[in-house]
């Protein structure tokens, strides 16, 4: 066990969350993850923030989208083809405090984050909404400050185009797989998915690298050359 891990850092997610987006970035974590031998773990390049300044950090809550090609379909063998949007309102409704909404499985025909969902997202104080997908309503979204990342923005609306047919469920962003209570950590250098089972030590490594990278800041600031601080920190 890494002894990085019964530092009391934190007591819970509240905890941990505001001390990563007050003392921490993405890439650095990232850089941590890579040393613990998780090697790919950030979803696609293109997924964003709406505005750079946004920073999510939450349990993971995945959803499964579908594309289709009729809003309500009547005699299906499915009943989620019959009901408008699948079961997005009930997705949404069952987002808890901190918690990330985060949908793939559709295509990039139409947006699957939008404004309301926002607002109803922000009253049950979950964390953000990352898609992969387009996002729309991009005024009310940034008016509302909800972090939002997904891969740009577009109008089309997803209601005889997608469908969420499932949520709660581990589902695949990406190539990367992400589970119920993942970590979900981005800002607009990307988005980072931390197994569940290996939060503690990433950020429990990213507190202690950030803050041995203070010490190294102020010796370059100070003049010592890089080759001289990466042999007396190690960090770089």
């Amino acid at each position: 066990m890494n002894k990085f891990l019964n530092m009391n850092l934190w007591k819970n997610d509240s905890e941990l969350f505001q001390l990563a987006k007050k003392e921490l970035f993405v890439a650095l974590v990232g850089d941590v993850m890579d040393k613990m031998g998780l090697l790919h773990q950030f979803l696609p390049q293109q997924i964003k923030p709406l505005n750079s300044e946004m920073v999510v950090i939450g349990r993971a809550m995945p959803v499964l989208e579908a594309d289709v090609f009729s809003e309500k379909l009547e005699g299906t063998a499915n009943p989620i083809m019959a009901k408008p949007f699948g079961l997005m309102f009930e997705a949404l409704d069952s987002l808890k405090k901190d918690e990330v909404y985060i949908c793939s499985g559709g295509s990039y025909n139409y947006a699957m984050w939008g404004g309301l969902m926002s607002t109803r997202a922000t009253n049950l104080e979950a964390a953000g909404a990352v898609v992969n997908g387009f996002s729309r309503d991009t005024n009310e979204i940034l008016r509302l400050d909800y972090p939002t990342f997904s891969g740009g923005t577009y109008a089309q609306d997803q209601g005889p185009r997608g469908k969420v047919i499932d949520y709660g469920i581990p589902i695949e962003f990406g190539g990367i797989l992400v589970n119920p209570g993942d970590v979900v950590y981005g800002d607009r250098d990307g988005v980072l998915i931390v197994p569940a089972e290996r939060v503690e030590e990433a950020f429990s490594l990213a507190l202690e690298k950030a803050r041995g990278e203070k010490s190294v800041q102020i010796a370059l600031e100070n003049g010592m050359s890089t080759v001289e601080a990466f042999e007396t920190f190690g960090i770089m």
